[in-house]
């Protein structure tokens, strides 16, 4: 049975550490003029199932900026998910996250380091997710922020295999990245980050992420029209395809 998720967060919950003296809403700095008919939309995903989870926390922190800068955010929970392979595409669990990446305009992953490399669960999350299906595409074209919570001293490896897989998933992975070092001393009771440059870091993150998010919304389909796949959609290239693999016969010459 899964657990029930901790409360949503929510910027009414309060930004303690936060400088209202240097905090700016993020704007389209390209004077695009593009109206929005929505808030910028983001995804959160983070890798850990324990009931006291650092990287729910930072998770969470990130939620809270991203609305205070004018985002809808959504939390994925990954309890009940099935592995990858052990359950089929209709699983409740694995609908959800595929609709809330198809949702999503950009995206926040959030890992704790096990063992020098991302969590199960994080992965779990993101090999559920397709580079296509269908028409759809739940990730190509979307902003993407990686962050990483440690036990120990400050590493990169998580965030450095989530960048891999953000290129792979054809995300556009903002430079700005969020590595938290024993972590246990960073949150209080409470789970609320403490206030330093390790929150003033996450800080930096979300605004280039709104940033990037706010450049880049509308262009998705334009960003990720490749040469290599109008060829593949080609009718004719299809045809040919479905005659080599049997499932149809090539016309006549003539036909």
């Amino acid at each position: 049975m899964s657990k029930s998720p901790a409360p949503a967060p929510s910027v009414r919950d309060g930004l303690p550490n936060l400088s209202a003296a240097h905090f700016a809403t993020p704007t389209d700095g390209a004077g695009r003029g593009i109206p929005l008919a929505h808030a910028p939309r983001f995804l959160i995903l983070y890798g850990s199932l324990r009931e006291r989870s650092f990287s729910r926390f930072l998770a969470y922190e990130a939620a809270r900026l991203l609305e205070a800068m004018g985002g809808e955010v959504r939390i994925y929970h990954a309890d009940g998910l099935p592995l990858p392979d052990d359950a089929t595409a209709d699983h409740p669990k694995v609908r959800e996250i595929r609709a809330l990446s198809a949702w999503s305009e950009g995206q926040v992953w959030v890992s704790p380091e096990r063992h020098g490399a991302l969590t199960g669960v994080m992965k779990s999350q993101i090999d559920w997710l397709p580079l296509s299906e269908g028409s759809l595409r739940p990730t190509q074209g979307r902003t993407l922020a990686v962050m990483q919570v440690s036990g120990g001293s400050q590493s990169f490896n998580a965030v450095n295999a989530l960048r891999v897989l953000g290129r792979w998933m054809r995300m556009i992975t903002i430079p700005n990245q969020s590595s938290v070092p024993m972590a246990y001393r960073e949150f209080d009771e409470a789970g609320r980050m403490r206030p330093g440059p390790l929150y003033d870091r996450v800080v930096d993150v979300c605004e280039e992420l709104m940033k990037f998010t706010l450049l880049t919304r509308g262009c998705a389909d334009y960003l990720v029209d490749r040469y290599s796949e109008r060829k593949e959609r080609d009718p004719e290239r299809l045809a040919g395809v479905a005659a080599d693999i049997g499932f149809a016969k090539p016309s006549p010459p003539g036909a």
